[in-house]
């Protein structure tokens, strides 16, 4: 069986990243038993500038959008986009914009004790964002989201509260940038060919089929 490594950069915060995980996962159930696919996934902060307590989310991002009507047009269509995977968007749930990177922290950990765990911790930090309205700028937060998917809480907390790895990540974020990552999800697949976007599950298990085959030139 022939293997497919995707580096997937990502925050967690992202909305999109979070629908284009659903249908990653999609294309690869779809190519299970033909196609072996490894995915690690990779930081990035959409804005680093946000304190680390957070700011008010709905504020933010009507400020963003440039109305409150446009930022709740835009959580009607991802809601619609979401059920279709099985996502559940509760976005007024969501009161604080946390600052990302000690959730980026945590992957990291989580990908030290294996590939598979990283990829629970992901789609748990993903629903406790996007369904729960948990605020993943908190460190007890996230130090219950690490025991919930078998981490050991206690050494979480306490890498929390350091500065563990903090230039690691910082390094990751600033490579992903100076690869012209400008916007999450983006995608890369054997290390030589990229991806953006939330593309739909189809073109994904298309390009992954294409690489596994070497039918790709």
């Amino acid at each position: 069986m022939n293997t497919v490594t995707i580096d997937a950069v990502i925050d967690v915060v992202c909305p999109w990243c979070y629908l284009g995980k659903a249908r990653l996962d999609r294309a690869i159930s779809a190519l299970e038993g033909d196609v072996e696919v490894v995915v690690q996934w990779r930081p990035f902060e959409l804005d680093s500038t946000i304190p680390p307590e957070g700011v008010d989310n709905q504020a933010m991002l009507a400020e963003k959008l440039g109305s409150p009507i446009r930022r709740d047009e835009m959580h009607e269509q991802l809601t619609n986009l979401g059920r279709e995977e099985g996502i559940t968007f509760n976005f007024d749930r969501i009161l604080i914009r946390p600052n990302t990177f000690d959730a980026h922290r945590l992957l990291l950990w989580a990908h030290t004790e294996s590939i598979a765990m990283q990829n629970v911790v992901v789609n748990r930090l993903y629903k406790a964002n996007f369904e729960e309205g948990r605020n993943l700028g908190d460190h007890a937060v996230l130090a219950d989201i690490a025991a919930e998917c078998g981490m050991d809480r206690e050494m979480v907390a306490r890498l929390l509260a350091s500065d563990a790895d903090v230039d690691m990540v910082r390094n990751e974020i600033a490579n992903a940038e100076q690869m012209g990552v400008t916007g999450v999800p983006f995608f890369i697949l054997n290390q030589k060919y990229a991806l953006s976007g939330a593309q739909p599950a189809e073109v994904l298990q298309n390009a992954l089929q294409q690489l596994a085959s070497g039918d790709v030139a």
